[in-house]
């Protein structure tokens, strides 16, 4: 169902709670009453039909169908449409989900159409309900309300990420831990999670600068100026996130490439090493080589050898095993093979 609650507010009471949107629209008139209706995923007929009521520009209608916005605030003369990104921290994957809710202001009515999970519009209408003294300042209680909501449900987000960012942190300088893809992906959440929270201070401060022209009460003024000091400071540390995240992908960058330095300079030594040894094997390769031909030569069952009767032939074939043995010898040796 994608109502999911529809109320008639007098005097910062609840007076009724209409079955329809039509109902609810023919009982505020009569009571003379503000109007909350909540909708979660609504039809395209639910949020036509509520423009058509309240006489809600087609833009906005537009944005409410369509979805993903970015965080934003918008005036269509006496009406104000507010686009807000909650977040929430999943400890289980550990990472940012972000949701989005829309509000609706007018000046008898509040539509709020959510998009995801969070934030919890029930509460904060339970909130609101128990405590009729803010409530009676009417629609701009019922926004503030919200407001406040959506920024106090960003500290367990800074906390998580916070906790994340730690993690890291301690993982930079331990072997065989390559941190690279975890601190982009939670550079990227930091980024999606600055989008939905720096645009924030603007709008509160664009309808500060608006309150007496909409006769805001000066009470929910004050509320609204403690909404924005906790919006500035969520700003300030998601600012402060993404700068250490910055910090620590260059650190990384920085280990990762020293450690295939190291690598390639253990792989070098080990080649070098590799061709010492070829050298070497190559080298008594050779020198024993040489002997080996002559020996084979002299070794073949032929009549007529060279110097086969000569009685020194025996002794000239050794030595000349030797000479070139110690011949190759020297000369590996002075090129540093051997």
């Amino acid at each position: 169902m994608t109502i999911v609650d529809n109320a008639i507010y007098v005097d910062g009471v609840r007076t009724e709670n209409p079955a329809s949107l039509s109902e609810t629209f023919e009982r505020m008139r009569e009571r003379g009453g503000m109007g909350w209706i909540g909708l979660y995923r609504p039809s395209a007929e639910e949020i036509r039909a509520v423009a058509d009521e309240f006489g809600i520009h087609e833009l906005v209608v537009e944005d409410a169908l369509s979805g993903h916005q970015r965080s934003k605030l918008e005036r269509y003369g006496d009406v104000l449409f507010m686009v807000l990104r909650p977040a929430r921290y999943l400890d289980e994957a550990e990472e940012v989900e972000f949701g989005e809710v829309h509000v609706i202001l007018g000046p008898d009515f509040v539509v709020t159409i959510r998009h995801a999970e969070s934030p919890d519009l029930g509460r904060v209408r339970r909130r609101l309900e128990g405590d009729p003294a803010l409530l009676r300042h009417g629609p701009e209680a019922v926004l503030y309300a919200i407001l406040d909501e959506v920024v106090d449900e960003y500290s367990p987000v800074l906390a998580g990420l916070e906790n994340d960012i730690d993690e890291i942190e301690s993982q930079l300088f331990e072997e065989g831990v390559d941190a690279t893809q975890r601190i982009y992906e939670l550079g990227r959440e930091v980024i999606d999670f600055q989008r939905a929270t720096q645009p924030l201070a603007g709008m509160l401060e664009a309808l500060l600068r608006g309150s007496e022209k909409y006769s805001v009460d000066e009470e929910l003024q004050r509320y609204l100026r403690d909404v924005l000091d906790h919006t500035l400071r969520v700003a300030d540390r998601a600012t402060t996130f993404r700068t250490v995240l910055d910090n620590a992908l260059t650190v990384e960058s920085t280990i990762v490439a020293r450690r295939q330095n190291e690598e390639m300079r253990r792989m070098t030594e080990l080649s070098i090493r590799q061709n010492d040894e070829v050298k070497k094997i190559s080298g008594w390769a050779a020198i024993l080589f040489a002997p080996t031909l002559v020996g084979t030569v002299y070794g073949m069952n032929f009549s007529r050898m060279p110097e086969l009767d000569w009685p020194f032939g025996y002794p000239m074939a050794l030595g000349l095993m030797v000479a070139m043995g110690f011949g190759l010898y020297w000369a590996f040796k002075k090129k540093g093979w051997l």
